[in-house]
């Protein structure tokens, strides 16, 4: 980082690295968190792990009005690359940082709640979160690409005073005055919003996978009909799509250039290669799935989303950063 700019707070940093840490807030290098300081906003660099960030210089340094302007389309592609403000870094700000700098909350944290997660991909489950989070300064979003269409759906339906907001198919976003306001924040959605785990018995297929797979613990998911349907009819949020492909875990005979391949009845070979962000994208549908009452259904993001993502020069970005960890 540039000598001549303020490190990010150590409040700041731990629960960045807290909320990283734990694959029931964060899977891989989903989510990102930035803090205000004046004119200048620390914002979680794309492709990068929250889990990390006591260890590592994963934030970047961007010019909050220049990136404010971005968000409001006044300037610039949403892509805040000329709001850096350390030209020599080779990092890129997240390609959510107009959301973050048009929140005037110093403090702001996105995170892939599974609980939330739960919540927002049922229709049912929205209703449930409007119920749950009353007298809270909540707003729920319907689903919007990343970036500035995001942002520009968050900002018509807050107010300044909102501080919760469920993105549907997404996640979750909280902002405070302060660090550990935030997570006292983020606390009380977690406990209002908390899904028991339903019991998922999983026997190992006693077939070999094919040369170059092995088998998944999550592989419950295609062993149980209801939830076996549920996980190949679509993705459900756009880190699915970026790190395990469209429109749901391919059927087995797909060719092997998936990382995971689901065999209706049998279980879901993943490949023995597969990425760090991959596991953590697979553990990510079982947990949510696994939480998903009887019920409710599901509604997937649908392939003309899908197209968006996996065709969007930001995301082949991150995903070329995450390939080999």
């Amino acid at each position: 980082m540039s000598a001549c700019l303020a490190p990010p707070d150590p409040e700041f940093l731990a629960l960045s690295a807290r909320l990283g840490r734990d694959p029931l807030q964060v899977q891989g290098p989903g989510g990102n968190t930035s803090v205000k300081d004046g004119d200048v906003m620390w914002i979680k660099a794309s492709g990068t792990e929250l889990a990390l960030a006591e260890r590592q210089d994963i934030f970047v340094a961007v010019n909050r009005a220049a990136a404010l302007e971005e968000a409001q389309g006044s300037t610039g592609d949403g892509s805040c690359q000329a709001a850096v403000l350390d030209p020599h870094t080779k990092l890129r700000p997240s390609i959510e940082t107009t959301f973050h700098a048009a929140f005037d909350h110093p403090v702001v944290a996105h995170t892939h709640s599974i609980a939330t997660l739960t919540h927002a991909i049922s229709p049912e489950g929205r209703a449930a979160a409007r119920d749950k989070l009353g007298g809270l300064p909540f707003a729920m979003v319907p689903y919007a690409k990343p970036g500035l269409p995001l942002t520009n759906s968050i900002m018509s339906r807050v107010t300044a005073d909102t501080a919760v907001v469920v993105l549907q198919n997404h996640g979750l976003i909280c902002c405070g005055g302060s660090a550990s306001e935030v997570s006292e924040l983020l606390g009380e959605v977690e406990e209002r919003l908390a899904m028991p785990l339903r019991g998922t018995p999983y026997t190992l297929p006693e077939a070999s996978p094919e040369s170059g797979m092995e088998w998944a613990s999550e592989g419950w998911m295609a062993q149980q009909p209801r939830t076996c349907t549920l996980a190949m009819s679509g993705s459900y949020y756009p880190d699915h799509v970026v790190f395990l492909g469209p429109g749901g875990l391919p059927a087995s005979g797909r060719d092997g250039s998936w990382p995971a391949i689901l065999s209706e009845g049998v279980g879901i070979a993943l490949r023995t290669d597969a990425s760090a962000s991959q596991r953590a994208m697979l553990r990510c549908l079982s947990d949510v799935l696994g939480r998903l009452p009887q019920e409710w259904s599901a509604s997937p993001i649908g392939p003309e989303a899908e197209a968006e993502l996996l065709n969007w020069d930001a995301e082949k970005y991150r995903r070329a950063l995450t390939s080999h960890r």
